[in-house]
């Protein structure tokens, strides 16, 4: 996998720029069920005033960057998009220094392999890229930290998808607890398991799902089931129950240092090698919302990413187990 880190504080050229190399692809997902099953151009700008107006101004900004054209702007709202999933295991290391580890398992194929610092409308964001202004990950200037898992249910409805509400959270939030009020608030059309760490070490986990009220936890870990399990072919196929007892006994049990923690999501169970199923665990993020801080880490490898002194830079990782 080719990663490359990139800064660009106010929508521009840069952006501009990555959004017309990785639209044909994102056009081809977007259009898969065919255009009539995507909300139309009114219906997204709708949803979009009604429950993220905050950043209403970015979107149009970033659709006239993108050409103006109806397709883009209505797959930039990221309004009912095509159903997609994901495995991923999360958890809040409860140390002295507050620190979230995912692991994100997704298709390579299908992943922008982008880390974005971004100072759009006066707040600085870093985070790992979905759709291009979406994130899967990331950290605000305020000290805020943030991640999703998959929540394992079948169910499709009307909201967003989740990349681009975890934007408007690091956006607009800069606690735990702003956060789950927001999270609580804005439609999913998926079902998802959202952590959030703040500076002075309070977290939540939001299950979010498009067909009831958002749970609101104080779930230090998240894998790929929610209350209970209801997808149990998923289940058994991600060991979404095995990675969650797991982390749990590592953070009840072992009472692991950090080093050691963060270390063990890049090994089994945590880790998965399931790529031709699209599943491969294609990195470890390590948050440190206290100290502005990330870090991506693959078997050997460490990338280093400071929200203040960031510096664009490229990585070609190898990935374990992967063809």
């Amino acid at each position: 996998m080719y990663w490359r880190a990139i800064t660009e504080d106010q929508p521009g050229p840069v952006w501009a720029g990555l959004f017309h190399e990785y639209w044909p692809h994102y056009r081809s997902w977007w259009l898969k069920e065919g255009e009539a099953a995507r909300p139309t151009y009114a219906e997204s700008r709708r949803a979009m005033k009604d429950h993220m107006p905050e950043i209403l101004p970015l979107w149009e900004e970033l659709t006239e960057l993108a050409g103006g054209g109806d397709q883009a702007a209505r797959f930039l709202s990221f309004y009912g998009p095509p159903p997609y999933l994901a495995g991923c295991s999360q958890a809040i290391w409860t140390g002295r220094e507050p620190v979230m580890v995912r692991n994100y398992d997704y298709n390579a194929n299908a992943f922008d392999s982008l880390v974005m610092r971004t100072k759009w409308q006066g707040r600085r964001v870093m985070g790992t890229s979905d759709g291009l202004w979406g994130l899967v990950d990331g950290l605000n200037d305020r000290g805020l930290a943030i991640s999703l898992t998959f929540g394992g249910r079948r169910v499709v409805g009307t909201g967003f998808g989740v990349p681009i509400i975890l934007r408007y959270v690091l956006q607009t939030c800069g606690t735990a607890e702003e956060a789950g009020e927001a999270l609580a608030r804005v439609p999913t059309h998926m079902s998802y398991n959202v952590t959030v760490l703040d500076k002075k070490r309070n977290y939540l986990t939001a299950m979010m799902g498009p067909d009831r009220p958002a749970v609101l936890t104080h779930a230090a870990v998240a894998t790929n089931h929610q209350e209970n399990v209801e997808w149990v072919s998923h289940a058994r196929f991600t060991a979404t129950v095995e990675r969650e007892r797991y982390l749990l006994q590592r953070l009840t049990l072992h009472r692991d240092t950090e080093e050691h923690f963060i270390g063990a999501f890049l090994k089994p169970p945590l880790y998965s090698t399931a790529f031709d199923a699209g599943f491969g665990t294609l990195y470890t993020a390590v948050y440190r919302p206290r100290k502005k801080q990330m870090e991506l880490r693959w078997p050997g490898t460490v990338w280093p990413l400071s929200l203040t002194d960031f510096e664009e830079s490229a990585r070609r990782v190898q990935l374990p187990g992967a063809a």
